[in-house]
């Protein structure tokens, strides 16, 4: 199986039945993300730890696959970690997104690594972490 064919798989299957798709009861944070330009919309919501980490987060995603693919996969690896990490982990996903190299530590998260041939999908897979790190800066300004 090609990186190409993975990729696919793995974005079908999370945009047509996501693991962490909906919204966490009792929510104690919220962000919400949009791309004027092609209309993707996603929404989270979480629950913190009293540490600070990343207890559950959910997903509403209307978009295209990438999109919902991209907050599934980000909702998962975020799970059970900081702002920091979080950050950190941001930061790895971007770099790759323009470099085309999965990045080490990246995960699953790697089979976004060949949008950075398709300059127009980035912003779909980075949607979902824009919402994420405005969720996080709500909970750090409270």
């Amino acid at each position: 199986m090609t990186q190409g064919d993975l990729y696919r798989r793995l974005v079908v299957e999370r945009a047509r039945a996501p693991m962490f798709g909906g919204q966490v009861a009792d929510a104690q944070a919220q962000g919400e993300g949009t791309n004027p330009l092609c209309g993707d919309r996603v929404r989270l919501t979480a629950s913190m730890t009293p540490e600070g980490r990343i207890a559950a987060v959910r997903h509403e995603t209307r978009g295209c696959a990438i999109c919902a693919a991209s907050a599934d996969l980000m909702a998962e690896h975020v799970t059970g970690h900081d702002a920091a990490q979080v950050a950190e982990l941001g930061t790895v996903f971007e770099t790759m997104l323009k470099t085309g190299e999965p990045a080490e530590g990246a995960g699953d998260l790697a089979v976004f690594a060949p949008l950075h041939q398709h300059r127009s999908r980035i912003r779909c897979a980075t949607l979902p972490w824009t919402a994420l790190t405005a969720m996080l800066n709500d909970l750090k300004d409270r």
